[in-house]
């Protein structure tokens, strides 16, 4: 009787699962820190100026509207930002970090630069380079596919 040969998942599982593992050590080590990633992600984008309204702070963290003002609000309480109204357009509010929000924004930084340094650990610059392109080629097999 032939030897049956060793199960190889598929792409899609190893994929999958080694994109949760990497959320998981990633959202742990935000936590560590004193952070979460949807702080991280207001953080980043408040502090950028890629967005300064709490319209484009959404859009740009990609965390729904209701969702963003819960996040706000409870940064606004730890300290981390203020909201003023914007004096061209009142029904705007101005997004900005305090010296709390700017000392853990740093911090979160340095994490996550921290981690990204643990994922690329024994990757040469090459295999860096063609992991974002199949990577890419992936994710636009998967566009395709809709």
């Amino acid at each position: 009787m032939p030897a049956t040969p060793p199960f190889t998942p598929p792409i899609g599982m190893l994929l999958g699962a080694t994109g949760r593992q990497a959320d998981r050590a990633f959202d742990d080590a935000l936590a560590g820190a004193g952070g979460s990633r949807s702080v991280w992600l207001v953080l980043l984008a408040v502090r950028v100026r890629a967005a300064e309204n709490q319209r484009q702070i959404a859009q740009q963290a990609g965390i729904q509207g209701p969702t963003l003002t819960h996040h706000l609000n409870a940064m606004e309480r730890d300290g981390l930002l203020v909201r003023r109204r914007d004096p061209q357009n009142r029904r705007v509010h101005i997004v900005e970090l305090t010296p709390a929000g700017e000392q853990l924004f740093e911090r979160l930084r340095d994490t996550a630069v921290d981690f990204d340094r643990r994922l690329r650990k024994n990757l040469s610059d090459d295999d860096t380079a063609r992991l974002r392109e199949l990577l890419t080629r992936i994710g636009e097999n998967i566009r395709a596919a809709v």
